[in-house]
Order: C-alpha cells, then structure tokens, then sequence
C-alpha cells in the first residue's frame, strides 16, 4: 500500500508578487528548492496564513538568491505581497520508504532567507530535529 506524506514543506514564506494575467503556478527561489528538494513541476498545497485560503498549484523555478515567492495566474487573487505561506509537497511512499523517510522543511525568515532547517522523525517518536 502506498501512502501520501508529506515530502518537504517551506514553512512562513512571504509572498513577494502576485500576477493574476501569468501562466498559473508558483515561482520558487532555486536555492530554496534546493533546500528542500523541490523540483521545478511538483505539484504543492499553499496555504496562506492570513486568509486561510488553499490552493494546489506546481512549482516555476525562480533566479536563485532572489527571495522569490510569487503566486501566478488564478490563485494570485488568493494572495497578497507580505502574506505569509506554507508551501507543501507530498510524495507516495511504501512502509519501508515511510520508515526511512525524514521530511525536510525550510522555516523561514522575513525576507525569505531559511532561519532553519528541520526534518520531521516517523511515527512520531521523536520531535523534529534540526539540520546543520
């Protein structure tokens, strides 16, 4: 049996655009995808913390260093610049894939630079450890 998890998650990312007349999607930092291991076309929930609206989107790669997150087509009426945003990627995994498996999650500064990096532990047992 396969499950979905969660993969990697950028937690508190400010949105810095929202174009609503773009091809749709989410254009993502490089260095942030890096990070997390994201890849360019995985397909993401985005949550935003101020209104409380999601929505499923796919990732654009965005010119490293640059702090880009930028909410494009339809979904850019669910957003504002400075809202903040949980971005999550899921994957299907087997058991012994879950056993093994620590998600990666960026958490995020203002200016969209990683304060830090966690992994979250199986089954729970353990609270997320942080990454050096």
């Amino acid at each position: 049996m396969l499950r979905s998890v969660i993969h990697s998650k950028i937690h508190m990312a400010v949105v810095t655009g929202a174009s609503p007349d773009y091809m749709g999607s989410i254009t993502i930092d490089a260095d942030l995808l890096e990070t997390v291991g994201l890849r360019v076309n995985d397909q993401v929930l985005v949550a935003n913390c101020r209104n409380g609206a999601r929505f499923t989107t796919y990732v654009f790669r965005g010119e490293p260093g640059s702090g880009i997150i930028e909410v494009n087509g339809a979904a850019a009426h669910l957003v504002e610049t400075g809202d903040k945003l949980i971005i999550l990627h899921f994957a299907m995994v087997d058991d012994a894939e879950y056993a093994s498996h620590r998600p990666r999650v960026a958490i995020m500064k203002p200016d969209n630079t990683v304060d830090r990096v966690i992994r979250y532990e199986p089954f729970g047992a353990d609270p997320p450890s942080e990454i050096d």
